[in-house]
């Protein structure tokens, strides 16, 4: 697996929508195949709406999609590359928006800025599924920091640091302004510390302008 570096040179948005299947996503399914792995998910959607996360059981999954539960471990490993694969969607349309959607999520905005939206945007993505973030996050620190939505991520904040901050090592800079959204942390600053997703930005926001300090940081507090 090669770093970020080797495809960060240029901008994000010019790699294509097939980026996240360059960056580590399952080849391209037979029809009948990729037919059967959206019913899965499906099932594994309409269990997670009556039961929560919780009620995710792989066994359970298998019956109301109507396969075996072998299929379904040799499919997604365990609940976490379950977990993952319903997230997968979701990962897909973050992309797309700050692939081509509008500012400052999409091109057209300075990079802090667009930094501070797409953080923003994770926080609230956290917000909405965390328990099931919570269950991906099960796998080891390996299969999480190799996936294919972190490092369409990682790759994405390196490329605007760098613009930022030209001078400066994009890649830790990026690393480091991912962290805080790891879901195991911030379950704690939510459901032990009391934290809002309000405060939890502000904080994100204070991070991005000591990391940007000396390129366009002052955007990063400018909406």
């Amino acid at each position: 697996m090669s770093d970020t570096r080797d495809i960060g040179e240029g901008r994000i948005e010019e790699a294509g929508r097939g980026l996240l299947a360059v960056l580590g996503q399952p080849r391209p399914e037979r029809a009948d195949a990729a037919r059967n792995r959206r019913g899965i998910l499906e099932a594994a959607g309409r269990i997670m709406a009556e039961r929560g996360v919780a009620g995710l059981l792989m066994n359970d999954v298998a019956e109301a999609a109507g396969v075996g539960v072998g299929t379904l471990y040799r499919r997604f490993g365990d609940r976490a590359g379950l977990a993952y694969a319903l997230l997968d969607e979701q990962g897909r349309e973050m992309q797309a928006a700050f692939m081509y959607g509008p500012p400052p999520l999409g091109p057209g905005a300075p990079p802090a800025e667009r930094v501070r939206a797409f953080l923003h945007a994770q926080v609230d993505v956290l917000e909405e599924n965390l328990d099931l973030w919570l269950m991906a996050d099960t796998a080891s620190p390996t299969v999480r920091h190799r996936s294919g939505p972190h490092l369409v991520n990682l790759t994405h904040v390196s490329v605007l640091v760098r613009e930022a901050r030209p001078d400066a090592d994009a890649q830790y800079l990026a690393e480091a302004l991912l962290a805080p959204l790891a879901a195991d942390l911030y379950a704690h600053q939510r459901r032990e510390r009391g934290m809002s997703p309000e405060r939890i930005k502000s904080g994100l926001d204070e991070l991005l302008c000591c990391l940007t300090a000396g390129g366009d940081a002052s955007s990063a507090h400018g909406s």
